[in-house]
C-alpha cells in the first residue's frame, strides 16, 4: 500500500507532501485513538487505511490543517426497507 506515496498523484490531491505527511499524520493518530475507518477495508495497518481514505476522497486538511471529513450523499437507488414487510 505503501508505494502510493512515491505516485505524484497523491501529492498533487492534498496539496504537496508536507500536507500530505500532516493530513496521514493526524489521521493515524485519529485511528490510534479509536476513530473508525472511513473505508470499508479489513485492514489493520492505520497508515495503509488513512492512504485509502485520501485516495478515495475522504479526508482532506482544511483550513486550520485539521482532518476534515467529505460527506458523500446516499444514492437513492437502493430500495427502501419496509419493516413492516418482515
Amino acid at each position: 500500500m505503501y508505494e502510493e506515496l512515491k505516485e505524484e498523484m497523491i501529492v498533487n490531491k492534498v496539496g504537496g507532501r508536507f500536507k500530505l505527511s500532516t493530513l496521514i499524520q493526524k489521521r493515524v493518530v485519529q485511528l490510534s485513538q479509536g476513530a473508525r475507518p472511513l473505508i470499508v477495508t479489513r485492514e489493520t495497518d492505520r497508515m495503509s487505511i488513512a492512504l485509502k481514505e485520501i485516495l478515495d476522497d475522504r479526508i482532506f486538511l482544511d483550513a486550520n490543517n485539521d482532518v476534515a471529513f467529505r460527506e458523500y450523499e446516499t444514492h437513492n437507488d437502493a430500495p427502501e426497507l419496509d419493516l413492516d414487510d418482515l
